[in-house]
């Protein structure tokens, strides 16, 4: 069983420390803060073994050199060989989806989500996704470099995991993600509902992460680009008929930046 620890870092990142509830050994997902690792791990017995890197974005790959440097170059570091990412010592060449037995951790399912960046790629270990900035809670990540059909088809891939997938994103979006849904479907109950949960979380300080892909297919519009209550908001908004699901997404993500 794969065991997760939360590591705050900057004002919204999350730093995943891993490790399976069998051995002492973890990889942190990634580290835009070294320090922020470094400092949590010792208040534990962990044992820092590893990276896992989903792309170069510097508040994903920051401390990679700080870390390496401290455990005096011994960590094995994962990530996208199509991305400029210093320090990677197992760069993965990932076109889909790869399985690779990841030391300590055992068989990973590597997936190819370019949207965010055209390297991005996830990590689904267990029942557990680290998805970086591809698929936030109720929202995604900003295309800085693919396209919107890129990451419409990326998201498609990970809302086919399994409901009970639970969703490790890298950043505390959920609130303004949640405006932004309600704006575009007010009507929608479990949305509704769900927004009232986050803000007794973040009410008390308490991380809205991780949520499951059964969670987001109910309440992110991102995930719901084909879903009539979500066409009928875009066409209502643009005022465009007959709209498919990239015209959508393509609408939909355009308004959420302007939001």
């Amino acid at each position: 069983m794969l065991n997760v620890h939360t590591i705050p870092a900057f004002n919204d990142n999350y730093l995943w420390l891993i490790h399976q509830t069998s051995s002492l050994d973890a990889y942190v997902v990634d580290p835009g803060c070294g320090q922020s690792v470094i400092d949590y791990l010792a208040t534990t017995e962990l044992n820092l073994v590893g990276i896992l890197i989903t792309h170069h974005h510097s508040d994903h790959t920051g401390g990679i050199k700080q870390l390496q440097q401290h455990f005096n170059n011994s960590l094995i570091v994962y990530g996208p060989s199509n991305e400029r990412i210093d320090g990677l010592t197992h760069p993965l060449t990932v076109t889909s989806d790869i399985n690779i037995e990841i030391p300590h951790l055992g068989l990973t399912q590597v997936i190819a989500v370019p949207g965010h960046t055209l390297g991005h790629i996830a990590y689904y270990i267990d029942d557990k996704l680290f998805c970086g900035d591809t698929l936030f809670s109720g929202g995604c990540g900003r295309l800085f470099e693919g396209t919107p059909t890129q990451m419409l088809q990326s998201l498609t891939v990970l809302a086919n995991l399994p409901d009970q997938t639970q969703v490790f994103c890298a950043h505390e979006y959920t609130q303004s993600n949640l405006n932004f849904a309600l704006h575009v479907t007010p009507n929608n109950l479990q949305l509704i509902d769900y927004t009232h949960k986050v803000s007794q979380l973040r009410s008390q300080n308490i991380p809205t992460i991780p949520s499951t892909i059964a969670t987001e297919k109910a309440i992110n519009p991102f995930l719901r680009c084909h879903i009539n209550e979500t066409q009928v908001a875009i066409s209502t908004e643009y005022k465009i008929a007959n709209i498919d699901d990239i015209q959508t997404f393509t609408l939909l993500r355009q308004w959420k930046n302007q939001f």
